[in-house]
């Protein structure tokens, strides 16, 4: 193998599932070596089926303004991207190329096939007029993240992810439990009102020097 391949890009299509997977599950491999950090992103994996990764393809790719680009040696897949354009907000009209999911094969890494990928996005993003490129990556990826802050990116966003379930769960836990600290709270000022509407109701305590039923 050459020090750089000869590396051909296309577009991604339905026939591609099973590479693909075969793509995902290799640099899932790779990134169970990368430490502690990398713990909440390979929860966050699950490999699928051909038929359900075939399908989840076919939707992508019906949507307007998405692209999967992906990178060819010698007809193997070794290397994709997913590319999204859109807005910067939901209401301004600064159109964004959204860039996702830089995968390359760990036996393909340092030869430039991420540099041919990112460079075929930018055009793509050119091509729609986007003033601006975001880069989405794991936040365990230390070597994309270098990559990316030397040619130029800079960091604008944290993003956290958790489990729709589990989100219910919480929110749900802790809506209870604000609406029961709620009730209580308002238990203890109804209280604390009765307490002092009592004391202010009873009668002056007398003083020493005061008879009762003396001569007139």
């Amino acid at each position: 193998m050459s020090a750089r391949p000869h590396v051909v890009l296309r577009d991604a299509e339905r026939e591609d599932a099973a590479a693909l997977i075969a793509l995902w599950a290799e640099c899932f491999e790779a990134s169970q070596d990368e430490g502690s950090e990398a713990f909440t992103q390979q929860a966050l994996w699950r490999e699928p089926g051909v038929a359900e990764a075939a399908t989840a393809l076919e939707l992508n790719l019906s949507r307007p303004d998405k692209r999967i680009i992906l990178a060819l040696v010698d007809g193997e897949i070794i290397g994709a991207t997913v590319c999204d354009v859109g807005t910067l907000t939901p209401i301004s009209l600064t159109r964004v190329l959204i860039v996702t999911e830089i995968q390359v094969s760990p036996r393909y890494r340092r030869k430039s096939v991420a540099l041919t990928l990112l460079s075929a996005a930018a055009s793509y993003g050119e091509e729609h007029n986007c003033e601006i490129v975001i880069a989405a990556i794991p936040a365990h990826s230390r070597e994309p993240h270098r990559y990316l802050t030397k040619i130029g990116f800079n960091q604008i966003a944290v993003l956290r992810a958790i489990q729709s379930s589990k989100l219910r769960s919480r929110l749900t836990s802790k809506a209870t439990n604000s609406r029961d600290t709620g009730k209580l709270i308002a238990v203890r000022r109804t209280l604390r009102r009765r307490q002092s509407h009592a004391r202010g109701s009873r009668p002056p305590a007398l003083g020493r020097n005061h008879t009762v039923g003396g001569d007139d």
